[in-house]
């Protein structure tokens, strides 16, 4: 997978925060004291550093996470996988969105997870490795993630499977509900409901693979979190104690963005970091 741009930008992180705490800018200046004008700039992406940090605060946001996103210093280091993981990213209008692979190496069993906007790349890969794609999990049902989902099912028949919360409008989908457990081979798949972002949103933690992996969709990016105008508590909530508190080796596996890990997370994601 090629170098994939972090999704937010810092100006995307305050706007998150700053909606997810509910502060106007009103009150976002006379908390942290600094005047509407600079406020205006720095929202508008102007590196005003003091300010930011001040803001940052305020938000509470780690001032050290959010300047090191700013001035672009920091990168997540990705494992590799040498073998049953691949990872997709695919356009789709002026963003793109990722999806994932997941295969038993003796079984040929695989799982996908999301389709992107084109699951080309996906069904290629499964010809040339002689897989037997078995089940397509989605994370949540936003077109940008289940763009290419009757292609997919249907030059694979696999089984398709989302939230109770949340299913999946294509025939014969299928429903799962927190804690359900699914095997291919010896991979172990366990959803996690972390919703918010939308309200069926899960969290896919894979074991059996090089590293532990959780297939996050839109719950969390690295260096930011998924947006949610009226569940952010909750989105916040589900995040710190379903995946933050996987092992901190853990693969976390977005829906946009590159993939990070649980213990990068948790020291350069502006939200989480201390």
């Amino acid at each position: 997978m090629p170098r994939i741009p972090i999704e937010d930008n810092f100006t995307d992180v305050l706007a998150k925060a700053q909606r997810g705490a509910g502060i106007s800018d009103k009150e976002l200046c006379s908390l942290a004291e600094v005047t509407h004008e600079d406020l205006k700039a720095l929202k508008s992406g102007h590196l005003l550093d003091a300010v930011l940090r001040r803001v940052a605060r305020h938000l509470r946001l780690s001032p050290n996470a959010l300047e090191d996103l700013a001035h672009k210093r920091w990168y997540p280091e990705i494992p590799s996988f040498p073998h049953g993981f691949a990872a997709f990213n695919t356009p789709f209008g002026d963003m793109t969105v990722n999806s994932y692979l997941a295969w038993d190496g003796r079984t040929r069993a695989a799982a996908a997870f999301d389709t992107g906007a084109d699951c080309g790349g996906m069904l290629d890969l499964v010809h040339a490795e002689k897989l037997q794609l078995q089940m397509i999990f989605i994370t949540h049902t936003h077109e940008d993630h289940v763009a290419d989902l009757a292609r997919l099912a249907r030059e694979s028949g696999a089984e398709v499977w989302a939230s109770e919360q949340e299913p999946s409008d294509h025939p014969g989908a299928r429903v799962f509900s927190e804690n359900a457990h699914f095997h291919l081979g010896k991979i172990a798949v366990k959803t996690l409901s972390t919703w918010g972002h939308s309200k069926g949103q899960t969290t896919f933690y894979v074991t059996g693979l090089s590293y532990p992996l959780a297939v996050v969709g839109d719950s969390l990016f690295a260096s930011s979190i998924g947006g949610s105008p009226t569940h952010f508590v909750d989105q916040y909530r589900n995040d710190v104690e379903k995946i933050l508190s996987l092992p901190r080796s853990t693969v976390l596996a977005c829906g946009h963005g590159p993939l990070t890990t649980v213990g990068q997370e948790k020291r350069h994601n502006p939200f989480f970091a201390s």
